[in-house]
């Protein structure tokens, strides 16, 4: 759900770290610690019924190919009975699926045939908001007393004299305006206004998805029970899509400025008193505590955009008061700005940024299990983001191995392990995002990232038997593609099945503590992952991040690293295969090194 902008926006603070991060905290052994996750936007994964669109049987239809890659959960972005104006974020009836998705019995299939593969399914659950062809806001709506009446977010607003400002209307006392400047994240004013009540509401996202109100018990006890609803089915958890925005500030004060104008011209507000109030907190604990009551280690993922890693702490909650088991890190694989590199470098693979966001994941948590994304369905593909153009398929198994290698879980999104690239519309006719739509052509939207999966290089790619597929098949899938790469020993797609296998088999990959090597180092990224037990290997990964050759020097005795030989696990150059000593080496032009010492 959160765009852009808002990553922006909120990762703009430095991070600091010290350059050795602590020992994790002892693992209890749940499934999603280390776990492997993968995103499916399930209009973009395999069309079963002709129609150009991706439904659930597809999903089922291709679990022995996510088994394969080594998955333990699947998360589905929203499959909910939906008009579709955000695709599913805006959600018309929490207990359903949608017709163009399938059935609550193909649902229940899914759920047991993932099981058989010992892979579990997680929704995405938006509390933030619901449509505004719900039930609920449709009543709501009608007028100011209702049962549902105060579900929602409502406001007379502000008394004004000018009868031609800006979303100023004719209200039952005279003209009114919003009664604050609190901007929405997709362009425009956060406030509609609803001639049957004679009141604006509000909507942090599009002006069809009116926020609920947080403060009523009675929306709690709906949402909670909506989640029920799927718990009992046998999800195994949910994706949180836009946590931080439960609440706003009930006095409802003026945001602020940010001195900036959205894609359509209104001028932006800071978000302050819309989003990470306090009482989100409140709320996470009684989920968890809900959560908890089915015992088989139900989860929740948080979507959580925060400026510094030590501000994920919260999201975890106290061990006596737990609130998410994992919240999402974006801190490492959303940043590609790199002021003050050389002209000519790669800017998006900023050594220093990895190093210390890498370090800080693994220092600040308070030894709980962190969860890294690089990839999902609002941003531009790391393919793109860091890739240089010349050597993407080399960049895009660094990304690979820094998500892999740290003691993160992961979150993969559908086709990065393809190396999927971004294909944004060329011209507006062609855009089907309503963030496009409207904010063309400054914004493009979301479309170049939601492209059909690529399965083969026959029509369609194999995603559809239709060739009016929902968005296009993008052009090189040829080559792009599930099968292609199945059969090349040296393909990306396995490449992160042998990351997987290393992790799932090598106890010191899973729960080994991490410490930075060779930490001032401009162009190469290297560090270890220490033992668990005497019995245990050190392994060290080094990482070349640019279009250079590099002599590497490591001094593991300094780090406590001892052992008299090593071992190529993984390298991604021949030569590398051959390595007999950290002590010097070299890796080419960006070139991956994973290395246990023996």
């Amino acid at each position: 759900m959160f765009k852009r902008q808002l990553i922006s926006l909120l990762l703009a603070s430095a991070l600091s770290s010290s350059l050795r991060a602590q020992a994790p905290a002892s693992a209890h052994g749940a499934w999603y610690e280390h776990a492997v996750i993968y995103e499916i936007y399930p209009r973009s994964f395999q069309d079963t019924n002709g129609d150009g669109v991706g439904d659930l049987n597809g999903i089922t239809q291709r679990l022995d190919y996510l088994q394969s890659l080594g998955v333990d959960a699947i998360w589905i972005a929203p499959m909910y009975p939906s008009p579709q104006v955000d695709f599913g974020y805006d959600i018309a009836n929490y207990e359903a699926v949608d017709p163009q998705y399938g059935t609550l019995a193909d649902m229940d299939r899914l759920i047991a045939e993932a099981k058989k593969r010992h892979i579990r399914v997680l929704l995405d659950m938006v509390l933030n908001h619901t449509s505004d062809k719900h039930p609920w806001f449709v009543e709501s709506a009608g007028s100011k007393t209702n049962p549902r009446a105060d579900w929602f977010i409502w406001n007379d607003g502000k008394a004004t004299n000018d009868t031609h400002a800006p979303n100023a209307h004719q209200g039952p006392h005279g003209w009114v305006v919003p009664p604050n400047d609190w901007s929405s994240l997709f362009q425009g004013s956060a406030w509609e206004w609803v001639p049957a009540r004679g009141q604006f509401y509000y909507h942090f996202f599009y002006k069809q998805q009116p926020d609920l109100n947080w403060r009523n018990p009675a929306v709690e006890k709906a949402m909670f029970d909506a989640m029920r609803f799927w718990l009992d089915r046998g999800v195994a958890g949910f994706r949180l899509d836009a946590v931080t925005t439960l609440f706003e500030d009930p006095e409802l004060h003026d945001d602020g400025p940010t001195g900036k104008l959205d894609a359509s011209g209104f001028p932006e507000s800071n978000h302050v008193r819309t989003s990470g109030l306090p009482e989100v907190h409140d709320v996470m604990r009684r989920l968890r505590v809900m959560v908890d009551g089915y015992h088989d280690e139900r989860v929740l993922v948080g979507e959580i955009y925060v400026p510094a890693t030590a501000e994920l702490l919260g999201w975890y909650g106290p061990r006596s008061a737990p609130e998410l088991q994992l919240p999402m890190d974006t801190l490492v694989g959303f940043h590609t700005e790199a002021p003050g590199q050389e002209t000519g470098k790669n800017v998006a693979l900023n050594i220093a940024h990895f190093r210390k966001t890498i370090v800080e994941m693994e220092a600040a948590l308070d030894g709980h299990q962190p969860l890294l994304v690089f990839d999902n369905h609002d941003n531009t593909r790391s393919w793109d983001r860091f890739g240089d153009g010349a050597h993407n398929p080399l960049i895009a198994r660094l990304i690979a191995t820094m998500l892999f290698t740290t003691r993160s879980a992961a979150l993969l999104y559908y086709g990065q392990e393809l190396g999927m690239a971004t294909h944004t519309p060329t011209q507006r006719e062609d855009v089907r995002d309503p963030i496009g739509i409207t904010g063309w052509p400054k914004e493009k939207g979301r479309d170049g990232e939601r492209t059909p999966m690529q399965w083969t290089s026959g029509p369609q790619a194999g995603f559809s038997s239709n060739p009016q597929t929902w968005l296009p098949v993008a052009a090189d899938r040829s080559s792009v593609n599930v099968a292609s790469e199945s059969a090349d020993a040296s393909s990306l797609l396995n490449w992160y099945r042998t990351l997987a296998a290393i992790r799932r088999g090598n106890p010191t990959m899973r729960d080994g503590a991490l410490v930075m090597l060779d930490a001032t180092n401009p162009a190469v990224l290297s560090y270890a992952r220490t033992p668990v037990s005497p019995s245990g290997h050190a392994l060290v990964v080094s990482l070349n991040m640019t279009a250079q050759p590099q002599v590497v020097h490591l001094d593991l005795k300094a780090a406590g690293i001892g052992g008299p030989g090593v071992k190529t696990l993984l390298g991604d150059a021949a030569a590398l295969n051959g390595v007999t000593s950290l002590a010097t080496f070299m890796l080419p032009p960006y070139a991956t090194l994973i290395a246990e010492v023996q």
